[in-house]
């Protein structure tokens, strides 16, 4: 077991133990995020459609949400990057103000197919917002391990490969820590709840 699964499985079972606590516990204003402290976020440097360079520092001062996941995807990627920006709109035309402080971020795990081109006119298709991020496979194994987040290759096969990778959407804060891993499981309206709940 690499160290970046191990890393992995050491957040799910965190999460696991934390999240029903947290149910239990106090609730309101006061509530402290689910991710609270987590090893979760650092340092990157990727690219955007147009070949620019973009760092995690390029995001300083915002509010982000980072999901890793690549455009060949045949099920798994579109329908959670649905339910993300859906929920996102949802939350934008509620609260306008606090929509704007937020980023939504699609990294790439597979840069052997995903350029920056095929990543930019994948994730526009789910809207302006979102921004697609690729690089080089160095590049890429940095920023998911800065996440915690696993992939591997899949076998080749006749209809290409998969990848298999973690199916989170991390909500970062301004100041680059992550807050939670929103509900893109339970829908959009799950989503802008939580995006309700934390951002301000």
């Amino acid at each position: 077991m690499t160290y970046l699964f191990r890393r992995f499985a050491f957040l799910a079972l965190g999460l696991s133990l934390a999240l029903p606590l947290a149910a239990c516990g106090r609730q309101g204003a006061d509530e402290s995020p689910p991710l609270e402290g987590a090893a979760i976020g650092g340092p990157f440097t990727l690219v955007d459609k147009h070949g620019k360079t973009v760092t995690w520092d390029s995001f300083k001062g915002r509010w982000r949400i980072v999901y890793f996941g690549y455009t060949f995807c045949p099920d798994a990627c579109p329908l959670d990057v649905q339910a993300m920006m859906r929920g996102f709109a949802l939350f934008e035309k509620s609260h306008a103000a606090q929509a704007a402080k937020v980023q939504p971020i699609f990294i790439s795990i597979d840069p052997e197919r995903d350029t920056p081109e095929v990543v930019g006119e994948w994730t526009g298709a789910f809207g302006p917002r979102l921004l697609g991020l690729t690089g080089t496979p160095a590049q890429v194994k940095q920023a998911a391990a800065a996440f915690a987040t696993p992939y591997s290759k899949g076998p080749e096969t006749a209809g290409g490969y998969l990848m298999d990778h973690g199916r989170f959407a991390f909500l970062m804060d301004p100041d680059g820590k992550p807050i939670a891993i929103l509900a893109t499981d339970k829908g959009p309206d799950a989503v802008a709840a939580d995006l309700a709940k934390w951002v301000k």
